[in-house]
């Protein structure tokens, strides 16, 4: 069955960084392009990033655009999100989703979610 599993999050200090990765398993990675969205205490589920099946094609969230960059390795079949100059607005629960078609910008677009981990900025 398809799989999503997240790691990388945690606690880092405001300008800190992080690299999240979504390990995949289930389904043909190659095939599908695939989301990170983030929810933070008391706030709807938000648009982070999204990446095509061949890299080529790549979207941010306003506010994380200049800061995060997706990628991907379609031989480890993870999904990646760098972090950079983290701000205490970006604490939330990061998740991976699979892509299933439709605009890339919402949560119904997304088939298949990850479990979320945690990343926590602290001033």
């Amino acid at each position: 069955q398809v799989q999503l599993l997240e790691t990388g999050g945690g606690l880092v200090q405001a300008g800190g960084s992080l690299r999240l990765s979504c390990a995949a398993s289930g389904f043909f990675f190659s095939s599908y392009a695939m989301g990170w969205f983030r929810q933070a205490p008391g706030k709807e589920r938000e648009f982070v990033a999204y990446i095509s099946s061949s890299s080529t094609i790549r979207y941010y969230g306003d506010s994380v655009k200049g800061r995060f960059t997706i990628s991907r390795d379609n031989v480890q079949n993870t999904v990646y999100l760098q972090m950079n100059s983290l701000q205490p607005e970006d604490t939330a629960v990061y998740y991976c989703a699979r892509h299933r078609g439709g605009s890339y910008y919402y949560e119904k677009s997304y088939a298949y979610w990850g479990q979320g981990t945690q990343v926590t900025v602290f001033s």
